[in-house]
């Protein structure tokens, strides 16, 4: 099938080459020149395990293509797809003036039917707002629209797309669901569902789904700081609720507040809708104010250990993408705690497998980019754990209390057991578990940060 998608962000560059990836003829449009000439060579402008393969597979067998003309890139599309950035306003809605002005685009360069999919995350009502600016220049007999959100997953989205859970299709026209139906068999073929249903049930469905997993993520978050201040440890919690079926496991883990493209700004705009409906959703405002205090939290554990002066004082910062295996660092709570860190008047060295450009164009030069995680310690104070990439889950835990001040860790994803730093005679700070080896410090005569400040009081 010949396809069209409008916008080579995330979700439009991981669709066009999953698409193509099942034999579809697919043109990726943006009107960045720089970006579609890098990815015309195979360069995927994000980092995605698996996608660049796909990328460069589907370039070579020309089933994929980039254009910045929109007129030539629509050509012959029986489908196209909107995957257009939505950001959010300073009251949490959506703006939808990068869809509104594709569709207007559109609307004068259709000329035989073709099928409208919105895949952004767009607000309820957005598909008939697409209509009706199609349908002031166009027949409305040329074009149905439809929308189709994403449900993917940042780090295993390749996955998701070749072998999604479900596929959310909102459209009431028995002719575009023939051609959805058709462009999504081959992704089906274990069984796996299609749910047609009216658009606006389908724009609800994503932000619900969003918000929900937010708030089990801000739920966990809450019983851990319980937790610490009852003395039971979390991680027990977390596999006795997951245990029961009508819970489940996936998304308990607490930390240190959920960030990315999706949560933070999907739960603000089903806020907004809420809002415009004249209906007060309690629990999704709950949840936004519970993760901001979230993102705070790690901050003030390292304050409340070294004061709340941090001059003089450097941390080691490991992890800064919002999570492992993406250099997405919106929303990424590891953004709030340098600030927060920087404020105080600390050192940062930072390290992140893929992530630190992304960073350094926020913080330029206030920061130490370190070119490995052990380089990230030397001389620092302690380490703050931020993103629980794989290769920081079993590090060589002498040589970070050699290269450390002090063997001082603030565990933000609780990726090390209670048990090994015990054994291993770290100072250990973890969300909703106990702190190892509070006691020793506890006897000392000064302040923690006078003796970590003194290096010879704890040689």
């Amino acid at each position: 099938m010949q396809l069209a998608i409008i916008g080579t962000g995330y979700v439009g560059l991981v669709t066009g080459t999953c698409f193509a990836e099942t034999g579809n003829n697919v043109i990726c449009i943006d009107i960045d020149e720089n970006k579609v000439n890098k990815l015309k060579q195979g360069k995927t402008p994000i980092y995605e395990p698996g996608l660049e393969v796909l990328l460069e597979r589907n370039i070579k067998e020309n089933r994929l293509h980039f254009t910045t003309n929109i007129t030539e890139g629509i050509v012959g599309a029986k489908v196209i797809f909107l995957a257009l950035p939505t950001p959010p306003g300073k009251d949490g809605s959506a703006d939808l003036q990068y869809v509104l002005d594709v569709a207007a685009s559109l609307s004068k360069l259709i000329t035989s039917y073709t099928v409208i999919v919105n895949k952004s995350t767009v607000p309820v009502g957005t598909a008939e707002k697409v209509h009706a600016v199609l349908s002031a220049h166009l027949d409305t007999s040329l074009f149905d629209v439809v929308s189709n959100p994403e449900f993917l997953r940042e780090g295993v989205a390749v996955e998701d797309f070749l072998k999604p859970d479900r596929i959310v299709i909102g459209t009431t026209s028995e002719k575009a669901r023939k051609v959805m139906d058709e462009l999504y068999q081959p992704y089906i073929r274990q069984g796996n569902p299609i749910y047609f249903m009216d658009a606006r049930s389908s724009e609800m469905t994503k932000y619900a789904a969003n918000s929900y997993l937010a708030m089990r993520i801000s739920f966990m978050n809450e019983m851990a700081n319980l937790c610490e201040r009852s003395g039971a440890d979390v991680d027990l919690v977390r596999i006795g609720m997951g245990s029961d079926s009508r819970i489940g496991k996936r998304f308990l883990f607490p930390g240190i507040g959920y960030g990315g493209s999706c949560f933070p700004k999907d739960v603000k705009a089903l806020a907004f809708t809420a809002l415009e409906m004249d209906y007060d959703f309690e629990i999704v405002n709950t949840v936004m104010r519970v993760n901001d205090r979230q993102k705070r939290i790690l901050g003030e554990k390292v304050k409340n250990y070294f004061g709340s002066d941090l001059s003089g004082l450097t941390f080691a910062m490991w992890g800064l993408a919002f999570k492992p295996e993406t250099d997405d660092i919106r929303d990424a709570p590891a953004i709030d705690l340098i600030s927060e860190l920087l404020s105080a008047g600390a050192q940062v060295q930072v390290f992140d497998p893929e992530a630190m450009e992304n960073v350094k164009q926020i913080f330029g030069e206030k920061l130490q980019y370190a070119e490995g995680q052990y380089e990230a310690l030397n001389g620092a104070s302690a380490l703050i754990v931020v993103t629980e990439w794989s290769e920081f889950r079993t590090p060589d835990f002498d040589r970070i209390a050699k290269n450390l001040v002090h063997p001082c860790i603030f565990d933000g994803r609780n990726v090390y057991s209670l048990e090994k730093m015990q054994e291993l005679g770290f100072y250990y700070e973890s969300i909703g578990r106990r702190t190892i080896n509070k006691q020793v410090h506890e006897t000392l005569d000064m302040p923690h940060h006078q003796v970590v400040r003194d290096r010879g009081v704890l040689d």
